[in-house]
């Protein structure tokens, strides 16, 4: 609260200004310095309500000091401040035991906010020191846009944490590499960190993949198998396509969340379940809830904490150091060593990018790998990325054959993943995107009658009842009668 001592520590003489007179303004006394050890010793001396440091300055690095400083004085709020601003930093002022971290350029109003929030409360223990030398070129997370930014604070505050968290964003934007962030960082670190895709696994098989099956559950069940919450007990369980989850599938994952404990598929006993939950969806669970294809229950116990990875089209500034990043990954690779030129660059952050970042890094493969050009040029980059647009359809003067409309969804899938393939499943996951819309249109427009819905599309009444019943497939009745 004003009155209280501010101590700020920055060798920018033009931020130390801006903010001594903010604070100033706000009521608090600052006392100003440009290097880490006069800050250290009016610490030291028990100085000060609150400290406000740069990391990097002429003496110093205000993290070698840290840990001392959350020592001597576990109660000082500290708010770091860095013009780095990557993910790693954000880590690191968290697990030092900072009270926030704020990245340059700042805004003045935010800063008031949260010195004002710090000095508020009392203070919990500090996090435990980090180990080790920061790792900035092994970061899972790259760019310096506000975007990430945001991105970056809330995953430095998630990591002490064991909260659900549900990552939504398109496809190939890097929701795998914030659950392998939110693991690899966090009071899970030493256990197993295990990943499944929904989309990639057929549907009858899921709640054993899940859950594990005893011996002779089903055909072909000739032992034991532990599933993937067996296999990430300790530590953390990816659940990525969670909107592709069957309904049933759905109703026994709730139950885990809500009960801690789960049993096989043909097992009679209640297993616990000591395991962190990180969910991905590149599609509108709102929407699917509507459509009755969702559990709106489990999605709330999933959303706890939702972080929105943006497109990269809304982060462009980011692809210069994407693109670096990708280039010198190549190198260990055995690629020879590329630069992308300014021009190069500057075409490619016209580019909307609707493969986001995965499009991003295959490109920049391709580009490492076809070109023996030392320096890659704009007119290098603009011929693969003519080559990699899709076709438009919507010009067409008719709507486009299903066999085009497959192809299409086909080639945009294998896109995504190029140079590898895709995981497995690609069959039952065209079918189950042609068979849903097109069982739900003719139940609608036989008013909700299966017999004759059955008989129009020429199945058995019981194969279409099982069809319902697997794809979650809500019946809406209409005045209109089919004779």
């Amino acid at each position: 609260m004003p009155g209280q001592t501010v101590l700020l520590a920055d060798d920018d003489a033009a931020i130390r200004m801006v903010l001594n007179q903010a604070l100033s303004r706000a009521g608090y006394e600052v006392r100003p310095t440009g290097n880490i050890s006069t800050m250290w010793n009016w610490v030291s001396r028990g100085e000060g309500d609150l400290l406000i440091t740069d990391v990097s300055m002429p003496d110093g690095n205000a993290f070698d000091v840290m840990p001392k400083i959350k020592k001597m004085r576990p109660e000082l709020p500290v708010v770091v401040m860095s013009a780095q601003n990557t993910f790693m930093t954000a880590i690191r002022a968290s697990e030092l035991g900072a009270y926030e971290y704020l990245p340059k350029p700042f805004d003045i109003t935010e800063v008031l906010a949260v010195v004002g929030r710090a000095l508020a409360e009392i203070r919990r223990p500090a996090a435990a020191e980090r180990k080790g030398d920061e790792q900035g070129e092994n970061m899972p997370l790259i760019g310096r846009s506000a975007a990430m930014q945001d991105i970056y604070r809330a995953l430095a505050r998630l990591m002490q944490t064991d909260l659900t968290v549900m990552v939504t964003g398109e496809s190939g934007t890097g929701k795998e590499l914030v659950a392998k962030a939110l693991h690899t960082f966090g009071r899970r670190k030493n256990g197993p960190f295990v990943a499944i895709n929904m989309a990639a696994i057929p549907r009858d098989l899921i709640e054993a993949e899940l859950f594990g099956h005893e011996r002779g559950a089903f055909t072909g069940a000739t032992a034991r198998s532990s599933g993937r919450f067996e296999q990430a007990e300790g530590g953390t369980l990816f659940l990525d396509e969670i909107g592709d989850m069957p309904m049933d599938a759905q109703t026994r994952l709730l139950r885990v969340l809500q009960e801690g404990e789960y049993t096989m598929v043909g097992g009679r006993t209640a297993i616990k379940s000591d395991v962190r939950i990180v969910a991905a969806t590149h599609r509108d669970l709102g929407q699917l809830i509507r459509q009755g294809l969702f559990r709106e229950d489990l999605y709330y116990r999933l959303n706890v904490v939702p972080i929105r990875l943006p497109p990269l089209r809304e982060r462009i500034d980011d692809v210069p150091d994407l693109a670096a990043s990708f280039l010198k990954s190549g190198l260990h690779k055995g690629e020879a060593p590329k630069v992308l030129s300014p021009e190069a660059l500057r075409l490619m952050q016209q580019y909307s990018w609707p493969g986001n970042v995965r499009e991003l890094e295959n490109l920049v493969r391709r580009l490492a790998a076809l070109y023996a050009d030392e320096v890659i040029s704009p007119e290098i980059v603009q011929n693969e990325l003519d080559l990699s647009e899709r076709p438009d359809f919507s010009a067409r003067s008719g709507p486009a054959d299903i066999t085009t409309a497959i192809e299409s969804e086909l080639a945009h899938l294998f896109r995504e993943y190029e140079p590898n393939l895709p995981p497995a499943g690609v069959y039952q996951r065209v079918i189950d995107k042609v068979e849903v819309p097109l069982i739900s249109t003719v139940l609608n427009l036989c008013s909700g009658n299966q017999i004759k819905a059955a008989e129009l599309l020429g199945l058995n009444r019981n194969t279409l009842r099982k069809k319902i019943r697997t794809h979650g497939i809500e019946i809406v009745k209409q005045s209109r009668q089919v004779g």
